[in-house]
């Protein structure tokens, strides 16, 4: 088990690739380029809710069903009301403009600007999906935690 700090409770992670890269995201990604943000979902290989607050989601617009699928996670920071949609990709499933359409869909009537975040373990792992990433968003490698690379030629971090 891996043990992680979301929203200042302790929570453990079943074992796993997937699970050692959103545990990253949570602690290093989200402190440095998510500041103050709190954890609105993350779900674990074996349960899949983890980390859900419905009553937060559903205050921001969300219109959550049992047939949506959120991202592997889900951050908000308030100071800006942004919400970052992160994919933790070890081996499908980056943010491509197909799940762009998804999320969009999904969160019609959220107001709040909306990042969206691939995750990776290493660059080996990143430059196999790189031709499948979405324009205007971000990728961010666990192994070099204090820098992303940019999919967005006029600007950083910030709202699609």
């Amino acid at each position: 088990m891996q043990p992680v700090k979301i929203n200042g409770i302790d929570y453990t992670f079943s074992t796993g690739k997937h699970n050692q890269l959103q545990k990253a995201v949570i602690e290093e990604f989200a402190p440095r380029f998510a500041p103050f943000s709190a954890c609105l979902y993350v779900g674990d290989t074996t349960k899949k809710d983890l980390v859900k607050d419905v009553k937060k989601l559903k205050s921001l617009g969300f219109e959550i069903t049992l047939h949506d699928k959120l991202p592997d996670v889900v951050l908000y920071r308030e100071d800006k009301d942004w919400i970052y949609f992160i994919e933790c990709v070890t081996s499908v499933g980056p943010v491509n403009p197909k799940r762009i359409i998804e999320i969009t869909e999904m969160t019609s009537n959220v107001k709040s600007g909306k990042i969206f975040v691939t995750a990776f373990l290493d660059m080996n792992t990143a430059k196999k999906f790189i031709q499948d990433i979405a324009w205007e968003t971000e990728i961010w490698v666990a192994e070099s935690p204090e820098h992303m690379i940019h999919m967005n030629g006029d600007k950083f971090l910030g709202p699609r």
